[in-house]
């Protein structure tokens, strides 16, 4: 177990072996202290939460894109890219998964710096667990929350998990990034309807312009690349003059 130092008080008694509320929460625990990344895991683990852990920046902000966590735990101190960019870093590619903070720098600077970084809550070492796990429920319930209705969309033998950020065609999982997810988010949610390039622009870009580029043209040429690989049956389908349009389910 880590130092009393860096952990803080044991808290009174063990945690309550139970599950969260809203299911198991998934974890992204970035942390380049073995004895702390062990005992906040483990704890993590014993009360049914899955937790994957990265020990430098630049190893967990290339895991934090996938989409696949339901909640990040980042330490401002990491070797490679520090915390506090890590988070900018993925704000800025408009990735919002819940960000605790759970670091040693404990200032009021640190913390403003942190929250308006990027960072959805802060927590400064020592600590409890018990408040680490009741900070961490409150974000991951939060994004439950926020998820629109409709967690599942497909077109034909494509599947697109809202919840899981995943997508798969029969049994191939496609690696998407994440503007490319967003992307054929749309088209799903608009399947059956022709949807042009300026809704595209304004939806997913977030353009309220034209910026006169083939920005929209290179991403579908991307998404079709992924989605129809080995030969399968094209699912976009350009309508001229018009738009794009993805078969309905």
């Amino acid at each position: 177990m880590p130092a009393q130092s860096e952990i803080g008080e044991p808290d009174d008694g063990a945690e309550t072996a139970r599950a969260p509320s809203h299911g198991v929460v998934r974890v992204l625990l970035i942390e380049d202290d073995p004895a702390s990344a062990s005992y906040i895991a483990g704890r993590l683990q014993a009360i049914g939460w899955t937790v994957e852990v990265s020990a430098d920046g630049e190893a967990g902000a290339a895991r934090s894109v996938s989409g696949a966590f339901d909640v990040l735990i980042v330490d401002r101190m990491l070797p490679g890219i520090d915390g506090l960019s890590l988070v900018r870093r993925l704000r800025a590619q408009n990735i919002h998964t819940p960000v605790l903070f759970l670091t040693a720098m404990g200032s009021v600077a640190d913390r403003v710096g942190g929250l308006e970084g990027g960072g959805d809550d802060y927590l400064v070492k020592p600590f409890s667990f018990e408040e680490l796990r009741a900070r961490l429920q409150i974000l991951a319930r939060r994004r439950s929350v926020q998820e629109p209705a409709g967690a599942i969309l497909a077109a034909k033998d494509l599947v697109l998990d809202r919840l899981r950020r995943s997508v798969s065609r029969g049994r191939r999982d496609i690696d998407l990034l994440p503007l490319e997810f967003k992307l054929l988010e749309f088209l799903l949610l608009h399947a059956g309807e022709v949807v042009t390039r300026s809704m595209l622009l304004q939806q997913v870009w977030g353009f309220r312009f034209d910026p006169q580029t083939n920005i929209v043209e290179t991403h579908i040429s991307r998404l079709r690349a992924k989605i129809d690989l080995g030969g399968a049956q094209p699912l976009i389908t350009t309508v001229r003059g018009a738009g794009y349009l993805i078969a309905q389910a």
